[in-house]
């Protein structure tokens, strides 16, 4: 645990109490139905909430009444009902989970176990097109879940889901299905070093361990009779928008093309110093580091991408709320120039770091992008697209920063509505 987190516990448990979730994730609502979870569960849960210590067993409580009803109706024959609920049980479980660092812990297993049934009984329930994937990798096993169309596919483009750094590969079940293999694609959703079941079993993330998993299961995507080995992109949220800026800009990384939505692409001193001290916590853990300060100095400093980003070679799409809580929209924008790849940057105003108020359309618009960067039509191209999308409908094009930096009068959230 993090100094803050063990000082300022009680700041966090009466911004949930008085908050709810928008304490943890401002406006982070839309984007959790996007990644399966029942709008009804998620008000649910949060009715039993009043402190961080109550957020297991309020996400596990209402995650079990979700597998019992599915179990009711798998009896009863109605497969499609109870692979839904088996969907939102699996989130849950996996939501549950999060917040418990210690991969030893009674808990912590049981809500795993109860996860990995419930993606299990979904994906017999869907006829085999979600399946279990794992990778060994440098002496430790990576883990993953293969979403496939329903219809065979042959030589078909491919898209790895990158996780936030508090996801797990679970929490993309939902998008991979309605955004991707709807469409023919095949997905893949990941859990990188330091990530759910991957970090249970004792591999941990270091500076560079991320980047190398992400070759590894290109590779593993490559291999596969269903995908075309030159059509393999990514879509990374948060955390992963990092790896996958990180990753692209190393030497033969495999990838074609890259989506980042809010990723963290500035000094970490926000997301580590000055955010909710749950980020940093979940790191120490990703990282299997005890001593802050050595944390502090042998990773933290050590993580931003800086010039790194200056040999990206492929097509970039990024996309940052206004007001992202882990990620000064500077910081952001100041990566996306230094990038010299075909590129594109969408800021959407007033969002915060889960961009929950425009979470539906990104999803849509990140697999959108990719389908057409994944066909070579950006390849070669000087493409540099900036786009400010405003709340009333309105998008700025040919700039992405805010319309009110240049001298234009703000438009509030109020009259936006109106």
């Amino acid at each position: 645990m993090t100094t803050r987190s063990t000082g300022q516990s009680w700041a966090l448990d009466i911004a949930l109490a008085q908050g709810g979730f928008d304490a943890l994730h401002p406006q982070a609502k839309g984007t959790m139905v996007e990644l399966g979870h029942n709008a009804t569960d998620f008000d649910k849960v949060f009715a039993l909430v009043k402190s961080g210590a109550m957020l297991p067993k309020a996400w596990a409580t209402i995650a079990f009444q979700a597998e019992q009803r599915a179990q009711h109706h798998e009896e009863h024959g109605y497969g499609r009902t109870a692979a839904d609920l088996y969907t939102r049980a699996a989130v849950m479980f996996g939501r549950a989970q999060y917040s418990i660092f210690d991969s030893t812990d009674p808990r912590k297993i049981m809500l795993r176990e109860h996860c990995d049934h419930a993606v299990d009984r979904l994906a017999e329930l869907r006829g085999g097109v979600v399946r279990r994937v794992e990778i060994p990798f440098e002496g430790k096993t990576l883990f993953a879940l293969l979403h496939l169309p329903s219809t065979p596919a042959r030589n078909a483009s491919a898209v790895i889901l990158g996780p936030g750094m508090d996801m797990i590969k679970e929490d993309y079940i939902q998008i991979a299905e309605r955004y991707y293999t709807s469409q023919g694609v095949v997905a893949l959703s990941i859990e990188g070093p330091g990530q759910g079941q991957t970090r249970s079993e004792g591999l941990t993330v270091d500076l560079d361990n991320y980047s190398r998993a992400i070759d590894a299961y290109v590779d593993y995507l490559a291999a596969l009779d269903e995908v075309d080995a030159g059509r393999i992109g990514m879509f990374g949220i948060s955390m992963s928008g990092h790896w996958g800026l990180a990753a692209a800009s190393r030497k033969d990384h495999g990838l074609r093309a890259l989506a980042s939505f809010e990723g963290v692409t500035g000094t970490f001193e926000t997301i580590f110093e000055r955010a909710q001290p749950t980020f940093k916590n979940n790191y120490l853990y990703m990282t299997g580091y005890t001593d802050e300060t050595l944390f502090d100095s042998e990773i933290a400093r050590r993580m931003p991408l800086g010039d790194r980003v200056r040999d990206i070679d492929i097509p970039v799409l990024m996309a940052q709320g206004e007001f992202d809580e882990l990620t000064p929209l500077e910081e952001a924008l100041a990566t996306y120039e230094k990038i010299t790849a075909p590129k594109q940057m969408r800021v959407f105003e007033g969002e915060f770091h889960p961009l929950g108020g425009v979470a539906a359309e990104m999803c849509r618009f990140g697999a959108d992008w990719l389908s057409r960067a994944l066909t070579g039509e950006f390849d070669g191209t000087s493409m540099d697209e900036r786009y400010f999308v405003h709340t009333d409908g309105d998008t700025t094009d040919g700039s992405a920063d805010p319309t009110w930096w240049n001298g234009e009068m703000p438009v509030s959230l109020e009259q936006a509505r109106r």
